[in-house]
């Protein structure tokens, strides 16, 4: 299963787009999480306590739990994120604290390092930006994470920057950038 994880939330998202058409490419059915469609929360004393008392009971039967048994199943992971002010969109940040569970995409060995569960094989992380990005607080965060920490093998980046500068023509940066992708 491919698992879209759409953080976008500009009717006409150019970074959506994009990542549409990787989704096409990769063919199949996909399961699409609207981020910004959920009511996601940050966790909070009383959440997080019980979060915590259901993961040292193995007991991962409350809807809390969802999220991450969703992206734990997934073969595919495709996240879409704008680069807003150097980052992602908070609702992501939202999205991983929710979905970083002990029990269901990671465990600890007996050293106290990660082990991750999750089965993904691929990350694709999909963004767009005004202007330059720099990798290390969007991508990078993220690809260590679902790397070193969940158990997906792989994460390839799809940027395409600059297009809000003056003189640009993002229409023709962005067509560029697909044919790059093999996404035309």
């Amino acid at each position: 299963m491919i698992l879209y994880i759409n953080s976008c939330v500009r009717e006409n998202s150019r970074t959506d787009s994009l990542a549409r058409r990787l989704l096409d490419k990769l063919g199949g059915d996909y399961e699409e999480l609207y981020l910004p469609g959920e009511d996601l929360r940050p966790l909070d004393r009383e959440t997080l306590d019980r979060r915590t008392a259901f993961c040292r009971d193995g007991i991962f039967e409350d809807p809390m739990f969802d999220y991450a048994k969703q992206l734990a199943a997934a073969d595919t992971i495709v996240i879409a994120a704008p680069c807003w002010d150097l980052s992602f969109p908070a609702v992501l940040k939202l999205y991983i604290e929710n979905i970083y569970v002990t029990g269901l995409v990671t465990k600890y060995d007996d050293e106290g390092h990660s082990v991750g569960l999750c089965r993904a094989d691929k990350l694709y992380y999909v963004t767009t930006g005004g202007g330059r990005i720099d990798p290390v607080y969007g991508y990078e965060y993220l690809r260590d994470m679902f790397v070193n920490l969940f158990g997906v093998r792989n994460a390839e980046l799809l940027a395409v920057e600059m297009l809000d500068i003056a003189g640009n023509d993002p229409e023709a940066i962005l067509a560029e950038r697909r044919r790059d992708f093999g996404l035309d």
